[in-house]
């Protein structure tokens, strides 16, 4: 065979395998990855609790999570008996309640009564005690939290952790596992102005009090036995009919008029929840009309709905055929929420070539006020195939889309 023969026969076999190859390649190869550009979010309005200027203050939903707003001093500041919601906190952590129980009986010592007495004669807050009284563990808390006792203070921390400097090691320990290095606790009552502590953090302090079994049930609950004989009262009760839960309400001359509070707001058949502090407040009147404020515009907005509404155009897919669609929010899951400010949307998209409407090409994920929502991101309508003459006439990126597909492969 003659070497121009061989030439030909091999140029020709180059090129019915290519024209062999092309046809496939190009008619069953995949597509190329069509473009996205992001669709802008609607602003709106603003709507941040509303906290007085004056003194410090916060509001939170969830006591891991950012809170929803912060005004005032955001330095420790003095925190009276907030204090002492630390230290409900703390020997509960130690010696677990149930929302029911007595718990175990906390005797009165010598100590005790000898504390009691010093508290009494230098006009603090003090409930009655004797040596031979039998209080429980509960009891102590309702002296606590609803007297606001300063000598049950010192007693319930010496019974839990054998003394108030053994207890505020502990009590260093607890704030430092809760993530709350914003407090200081230098004694267990608050009559120290050294234990001090952030708005941010007794927010949280606030909502790790009414989310406890027995500290939610005390403060709730009426008085009775010992406790009741004894002539405590409600000191924590506050504004109820605005849905104001009131933890702790107190006052020293160094803290100034302090309130942690739990704010419900009822929507539809569930409940919203925000906890708060306002600390360091000129006077009563000051405080009433910062808590009436604040409840009357949660009144309005608290809402329950997604933080991106469904069928939310976020995207626009460009395919390099020329076809453009595009791709929505699809349902999330949602519970009521403070609606802050317009949510920061980040999406996620998978590869994407042709596909039916409704298909889910990726997610969204909306954050505003410290909470975040994912929901699906789907198409609005169908990314139509591009077609036979397209793919035949467009060869480079269809077997470079290819070449890409086998090296992944």
């Amino acid at each position: 065979m003659g070497v121009g023969r061989v030439i030909g026969v091999s140029v020709g076999t180059v090129a019915i395998l290519a024209v062999g190859l092309y046809g496939p390649a190009t008619l069953l190869g995949p597509l190329p990855e069509a473009t996205t550009s992001t669709i802008p979010v609607d602003e709106i309005p603003a709507n941040d609790p509303v906290l007085p200027a004056d003194g410090a203050s916060a509001l939170t939903e969830d006591p891991t999570g950012t809170p929803l707003a912060v005004a005032g001093d955001t330095q420790p500041v003095p925190m009276a008996a907030a204090t002492k919601v630390i230290a409900a906190l703390v020997v509960l952590d130690a010696h677990p309640l149930a929302a029911d129980d007595e718990g175990a009986i906390v005797p009165i010592t010598s100590e005790d009564f000898l504390s009691y007495r010093d508290y009494q004669a230098a006009g603090a807050r003090t409930v009655t005690v004797y040596t031979d009284d039998q209080w429980s563990e509960r009891g102590m808390l309702q002296a606590l939290l609803l007297g606001s006792s300063n000598n049950h203070a010192d007693t319930l921390v010496r019974w839990a952790f054998g003394s108030v400097d053994d207890y505020l090691v502990a009590a260093r320990a607890w704030l430092d596992e809760n993530g709350l290095d914003g407090i200081t606790v230098a004694d267990a009552t608050g009559l120290s102005e050294e234990s001090a502590g952030t708005a941010s953090d007794l927010a949280v302090v606030a909502a790790l009090a009414l989310q406890d079994p027995a500290i939610d049930s005390v403060l709730t609950s009426t008085v009775e036995g010992l406790p009741s004989r004894r002539g405590i009262e409600n000191t924590t009760t506050y504004l109820p009919e605005l849905g104001i839960t009131g933890v702790s309400r107190s006052y020293t001359d160094a803290a100034g008029i302090c309130l942690l509070f739990g704010l419900s707001v009822e929507i539809g058949d569930t409940t919203y929840r925000a906890y708060g502090a306002i600390l360091r407040q000129s006077d009563w009147d000051a405080l009433e009309a910062a808590v009436r404020a604040l409840a009357e515009q949660a009144a309005t907005a608290v809402v329950d709905e997604s933080l991106i509404a469904v069928g939310t155009p976020l995207v626009t897919v460009t395919a390099p055929w020329g076809d453009e669609v595009t791709a929505s929010a699809g349902a999330a899951v949602s519970e009521p929420h403070w609606a802050v400010s317009t949510p920061v949307v980040t999406t996620t998209l998978d590869p994407l070539e042709a596909a039916g409407a409704g298909t889910t090409i990726g997610s969204v994920e909306a954050t505003a006020g410290g909470r975040t929502e994912t929901a699906p991101l789907r198409l609005d309508e169908r990314l139509q195939d591009p077609g036979v003459l397209w793919r035949i006439t467009h060869p480079i990126p269809v077997i470079s889309a290819l070449i890409a597909d086998l090296h992944e492969g």
